[in-house]
Order: C-alpha cells, then structure tokens, then sequence
C-alpha cells in the first residue's frame, strides 16, 4: 500500500515516493512569535502532526521539522507596544506555542529551528544569489530579482503581470522591478541586526524557510506544508530562492497545503471579531475536542469553526472513549493495521472524515462483539485513533465518571434501548419515557432519528 498526496506544484493527487526511502524529509511553516497562535494557525499543525504519524508507519526515518520565526516586524513592534525586549516577547510567545501544541497532541518535530540561530545560513544564501545573478544590492537592501527566474510564478500558477496586475503598493524606488522581493534589509541602531556584506540588517521572512531547509535537511525535501494562504507569495518566493541558489528545477517534491478555516461561516478576521486564539479556546475546551474538530473535514477544504462543531466533536470522542470503558478488561491485540480502512483512508490523502467514520464503525462493532472478538476489535480502534492523535487519555481521565455513569455497560444500554423500542411499538408510551429517564439518571443520553437511536454519555 502507498501513501497518496495533493501536490499543489502539479495539481493532482499522486503516490508518494521520497527522494530516499530510508530517510523522508519533512518541512512546515510554523508560526511568529509575537502573540498566541489563532485556531488557524493550529490547523496546519494537527494536519501535519498526522500526516508525520502517518509516515512513521511507512519509512524508517522520518525527519520533521518546524520552524519558528522570531525575528520579524510584528514581534519588533509587539515588543515596542510592551516595552520590553524582542527576546523577551518571542520567548515567551515560544513557549505559549509549544504549550499549546501539546495540548492539541502534536508530537515534538524532530527539529525546530529558529530563525536567530540560522542567520549564517541566510547570509550564505544570499551570496550564492549575488554570485549566480539572481539578486542585486540597493541602499543598503539586497532583493532576489524575479524577472531572472524562467518560471518564476510556476507554484501558484501566477504571471508576473497577474502578480502586480491591480497592485495599490507604492514601489520601492530602489527596486528594479516592481515584483522583486527583499532578501535583506537595514537595521537601525536600536532595532535587531546581524553584520553582514551588505551592512547591518535582518533578513527576509522569505529567506529564512529556505536558508533552514538547506541546513537543517538538504538541497532537495520530499515534502513542505503550510497553509493555502502561504502559497504565494511565501512558497512560491522559497522556490525562487532555493532552486535559484542551486540552479535546481525543484526543491520540493510535494507542496502540501491545508484550506482556510472560517469562524461560524465568516473568514476569521480581527476586524470581524471572530479571531479566537488556541489559549482562549482550551479554557473552554479539551485539546483533543479542538484537534478532532479539526480533522473533521478533509484537509484541503475550507472549515467552519463553530460551537456545532466542537459539541459534535466532544459527543463523537465520547462515543470512542465509551467503547474502550466498556472494555476496560479487555487487553487490546494490535494486527495489521494496513488492513484496516480507517489506515487505509489516511493513506488516500489524509481522508480524516472517512478515517473517523471507521473509527465509529469500530467502536460500534466493539461495542457489540462476543468477548473473542474483542481484543482485536479494540486494538484496531486504539491503534488507528492514535494515527490521528485521538484517545490519548485513559477513558477514566476522559470522563472523569461518576458511580452513576460507570454503573451501567454498553451492552445495557443497548439492552434497555431495544425493550424501549419495543414499548412504543406496544404503545407502552409510559415505560419508553421511563427507561429514558433512567438512562438519563446513569448518565446516558439517547438520541431519536429516523435511523434509529443513538446514544451518548455526559
């Protein structure tokens, strides 16, 4: 069986080869440190935490890395608006995200470079631009020229004139071409810098991604993520730099991008109000509640982010969680997890949807197995749930149960839904109410639909 992915540089869905079957690389784009990431920021996050998991069981090597931007702009003026240092700020923003990525089971990457600590790198980069014609200095500033990369555009399917076709910028006067972008720029004395060729600066966000990818994983990487809204002009400017440098075609084998997340049906905005922050939300949710929410949808599509959601979330891991209760005794028999569809849908383009649907059918099954089948039964369920960073807690922990609600089994609850079933077909309105009622009073809440009744702990 094989991994397939949305390449975004091809448009299409392909079989994933790696460069070196005994080591894949992995690059994502992680956040700046200048305040508490947003539900958006986490999406891509969780996303490629399971899309790691997920190589993990194919390759013998894996290597991750995430990186962490803590020189920029905004954590200059976030320090400035706080009268602190810039250190001081990306430090403890740092810390905050990490915080928050466990909270959301993420497994640690296997590196996370910061920008500050690959400065040398960034410089050696330009200079190989310099040398190679792709970038020129002006007044202080050093640009890549776009205009010298044959298929420049080629990531996001952009021309040169759509790319500035409508532009309401004021340009530089010291660019040559309105589309060239800054590799390099001054500092002042009292803001961040590093000396350099070309005088004392900082440099690009752009340039920082490339320089660390070289770094830390090679000339070429099988795979870079991030989120749609880095495709231009954050991906596309990385290509240009890194396959510039090296005079390569591509650096990138797959360009992996996850869709945009909406907050009760808008675009997430400051000026909307609508901008939730991870912190804020863990006040008031499980991290796994906030991680299956966002897998709940395909990676690739647009999500909305509501309250419907995040309630649909918590019943639906309490649903998963109530099947590994009720088979507290049992010791789960880990199979082949290939044979399983929930792994298998993982593998068809992180398919999260189809993957947790069979999560259900899993638990339904448990739930309802004779006692011989159930430790592979449990098995499957926890080994797949945990491809995707779910039920991760012991149910117990989870529930945080009351006598009530651990006095009565699974196979009960079925029980007494299906003498209830039988009471309204006998008209027996009375005993249907009071079997609900008593389920209710141990903690189990049933559902009516036309495909039947389900059922839910609180």
């Amino acid at each position: 069986m094989s991994l397939t992915l949305y390449n975004t540089r091809t448009r299409a869905k392909e079989a994933f080869v790696p460069l070196n079957p005994d080591r894949v690389t992995m690059y994502v784009c992680g956040p700046t440190v200048y305040n508490y990431i947003h539900i958006g920021n986490a999406r891509p996050a969780v996303v490629f935490d399971t899309l790691y998991r997920v190589l993990k069981t194919l390759y013998p090597e894996v290597v991750y890395a995430r990186n962490i931007t803590d020189i920029d702009d905004k954590i200059m003026q976030a320090a400035k608006d706080n009268g602190e240092s810039i250190a001081a700020v990306s430090e403890r923003y740092t810390q905050a995200y990490l915080e928050d990525m466990v909270s959301l089971n993420t497994l640690s990457p296997d590196m996370t470079p910061k920008a500050t600590e690959n400065v040398d790198a960034m410089q050696a980069m330009i200079g190989e631009l310099i040398e190679r014609g792709h970038a020129y200095e002006a007044e202080g500033h050093v640009l890549f020229a776009v205009q010298s990369m044959a298929d420049y555009g080629k990531l996001s399917n952009r021309s040169l004139d759509d790319m500035l076709d409508g532009a309401r910028v004021e340009v530089a006067p010291y660019k040559k071409y309105a589309g060239d972008f800054v590799l390099w720029k001054p500092s002042t004395a009292s803001e961040p810098g590093w000396d350099s060729p070309w005088g004392y600066g900082r440099p690009g966000w752009h340039l920082e991604c490339s320089a660390m990818i070289k770094a830390h994983l090679g000339d070429q990487i099988d795979i870079h993520g991030g989120g749609r809204d880095l495709i231009f002009p954050h991906h596309e400017n990385e290509r240009a730099q890194s396959c510039c440098s090296q005079d390569s075609e591509e650096f990138v084998r797959y360009w992996v991008h996850n869709g945009y997340l909406n907050i009760d049906g808008e675009k997430m905005s400051k000026s909307l109000g609508n901008f939730r922050t991870v912190r804020d939300l863990l006040g008031q949710y499980r991290g796994e509640v906030l991680r299956f929410a966002l897998l709940s949808a395909q990676y690739r599509s647009e999500l909305d982010f509501s309250r419907e959601l995040l309630a649909q979330a918590k019943a639906s891991l309490d649903s998963l969680y109530t099947a590994l209760k009720d088979t507290a005794d049992v010791e789960p028999v880990y199979g082949a997890v290939e044979e399983q569809p929930a792994y298998k849908a993982l593998l068809d383009d992180l398919n999260t949807p189809i993957a947790i649907a069979e999560l259900h059918q899993l638990a339904k099954a448990l739930n309802k197995a004779e006692p011989a089948a159930k430790p592979a039964l449990k098995g499957a369920l926890v080994h797949c749930a945990s491809l995707m960073g779910l039920c991760q807690e012991s149910p117990q922990a989870w529930f945080k149960e009351s006598v009530g609600a651990a006095s009565i089994s699974a196979e009960e609850i079925e029980a007494l839904i299906t003498e209830r079933q039988r009471a309204k077909l006998d008209k027996a309105y009375a005993r249907a109410d009071e079997i609900r009622e008593e389920l209710k009073a141990k903690g189990v809440l049933l559902e009516d639909s036309r495909d039947g009744t389900s059922w839910r702990r609180e």
